[in-house]
């Protein structure tokens, strides 16, 4: 929500990527090719009707459009990327490895997916939320330590867009 309204009051278009999984098996070569697919597809309708400085925003398992965003020079924010012990790790930091373009990677220490060496060592934009777990909750503490993350990571993102996304352009 934090992030479609950082892009909105910078009056950007958005254009919403969506899939529903199931219970199938998340780390099959198909919903790869299938998240890739898509995005890759919005990619191309946005270039088609002129909208331009595109920024790939998304979470969790649509990380794995790290690709697309490499391949078009995209800037992006990846939430929550899937950065260890899962089998998509290594197409996902593939991917960030080969972009030209700025990214801003976010995690929590508490999230078994994530790991702060690896994000730090593929850019400078990073956010680490110390205790955080793949939801970015502070479990175990008061609600308003959640609240509080949101509110870090929120500005995160807009000064992400602000000053390395869109500087000087909105």
């Amino acid at each position: 929500m934090f992030n479609r309204e950082a892009a909105a009051r910078r009056e950007a278009f958005m254009y919403p990527v969506e899939w529903d999984l199931g219970a199938g098996d998340l780390d099959s070569d198909d919903v790869d090719a299938m998240i890739i697919a898509r995005v890759t597809s919005a990619v191309k309708e946005l270039t088609a009707v002129g909208a331009g400085d595109t920024v790939i925003i998304a979470k969790s398992l649509g990380c794995r459009a790290a690709p697309v965003a490499a391949e078009h020079s995209l800037p992006a924010i990846w939430f929550t990327p899937f950065l260890a012990n899962s089998p998509v790790a290594e197409k996902i930091i593939k991917g960030l490895e080969q972009s030209a373009a700025p990214f801003l990677l976010v995690g929590g220490t508490a999230d078994e997916f994530w790991d702060g060496d690896i994000a730090r060592s593929l850019t400078p934009h990073v956010v680490e939320v110390a205790g955080a777990d793949h939801s970015m909750f502070v479990p175990g503490r008061p609600l308003k330590e959640s609240a509080d993350v949101l509110g870090e990571v929120a500005t995160a993102v807009e000064q992400f867009l602000d000053n390395v996304a869109w500087p000087a352009t909105r």
